[in-house]
């Protein structure tokens, strides 16, 4: 990766400095007394909780990154005020053809992504492709294309996203879909 990309924080940019009292004085919890019980802070901050929609949408031909994204569902609905949605990218192969690779069929219970403006009722996305000759699926680059108005007018901004990737061979190209 070039200089400044992925997770390498930026020499220039410093992380602004906040600390707890900060926090708790920019949100609601902040007419609660900084000496009082710590049921007090809790029962504050659980008045202003709300539930966090967390969309898992994915692609998946023979069902491999489907049970990662199930297992990531899994794990995340486990965390106390997040609601999962487990969505499928539409697929652009014809029938004939997932017929002769040999492709399962998809499970009805997970629904395609209606459109890229469903992203917009997340609060928080993970994604995850097969890797395919060292990129990412053609559909997921389909469906990702299709999201250019919401980068566009600034939709996603601030929401937190994730990825996970699968093979089929130990080195077979995790890292450069990344």
């Amino acid at each position: 990766m070039g200089k400044g990309a992925g997770c390498v924080p930026s020499k220039k940019r410093q992380p602004p400095a906040t600390t707890v009292a900060a926090a708790l004085s920019s949100s609601s919890a902040a007419a609660v007394p900084r000496d009082a019980p710590e049921e007090a802070l809790d029962s504050a901050a659980g008045e202003s909780a709300r539930t966090l929609r967390l969309y898992i949408v994915f692609y998946s031909m023979y069902g491999h990154v489907e049970a990662l994204a199930r297992h990531a569902a899994a794990g995340a609905s486990t965390v106390e005020g997040v609601e999962v949605v487990l969505r499928r990218v539409p697929e652009t192969l014809s029938p004939e053809v997932l017929e002769k690779m040999q492709a399962p069929a998809k499970d009805p219970a997970v629904p395609v992504i209606a459109a890229p403006a469903d992203l917009e009722e997340a609060d928080g996305m993970l994604f995850g492709f097969p890797t395919r000759y060292g990129a990412m699926a053609a559909q997921m680059k389909a469906f990702f294309d299709s999201t250019g108005s919401l980068w566009e007018k600034q939709r996603l901004a601030g929401k937190p996203g994730g990825f996970f990737v699968s093979t089929g061979t130990q080195g077979g190209g995790q890292e450069t879909t990344a």
